[in-house]
């Protein structure tokens, strides 16, 4: 095994996070309130990435997080989050979500997402570089390139999206909005 402090195992920074879902977690449709479980995926998400870069971590983005299967009072809550891929100064945290009822023993995934920290220094609040990974599994190297990938493709939706909103003008707006589900208001005409 490599005896380098510039690179670090996955194993070394992988977290899970277990809590019960209380009743004050409920929104008004009696199920958990997404923004708990947004939280906590925050929450592990910090963890992972300051364990992985021993310093202090932002969240600098998330990737769409799709509720899959609703989240009950009562039911014991497991989060696993890992360090996926490391750039520079970011990493991507890989959090996968689970969610158990003890009385039925029905385990459910709820949802897996991506969240992209970056370390910081304490005192300039610039960017700080973070170790490299030390990839031991198959899994752990699919799931390197993988986020290398997603990095790649935010990277060039942001770009997409600049351009599109070049070309946009209040003539193209209005062309835009022919054949969908709103009116305009008569100021706008």
């Amino acid at each position: 095994m490599l005896n380098d402090s510039r690179f670090r195992t996955v194993q070394s920074s992988q977290v899970i996070l277990k809590e019960l879902m209380v009743p004050s977690y409920a929104n008004f449709g009696g199920k958990v309130h997404g923004g708990v479980l947004l939280s906590l995926m925050d929450k592990i998400a910090y963890t992972c990435a300051a364990t992985h870069a021993k310093a202090y971590c932002v969240t600098a983005s998330v990737d769409s997080v799709d509720f899959v299967n609703p989240v009950e009072v009562g039911e014991l809550v497991t989060l696993f989050a890992s360090v996926n891929y490391v750039g520079r100064s970011s990493m991507e945290v890989g959090i996968k979500v689970i969610s158990e009822d003890f009385r039925q023993e029905i385990v459910k995934h709820t949802n897996t997402s991506y969240f992209t920290m970056v370390a910081v220094d304490e005192e300039t609040r610039k960017p700080t570089a973070v170790p490299g990974l030390i990839l031991q599994t198959d899994q752990e190297v699919r799931r390197f390139v993988m986020g290398k990938l997603r990095k790649q493709l935010r990277a060039g939706h942001r770009r997409d999206l600049a351009e599109l909103r070049k070309t946009l003008d209040q003539a193209r707006n209005l062309l835009e909005l022919e054949g969908e589900h709103c009116q305009l208001d008569t100021h706008l005409r």
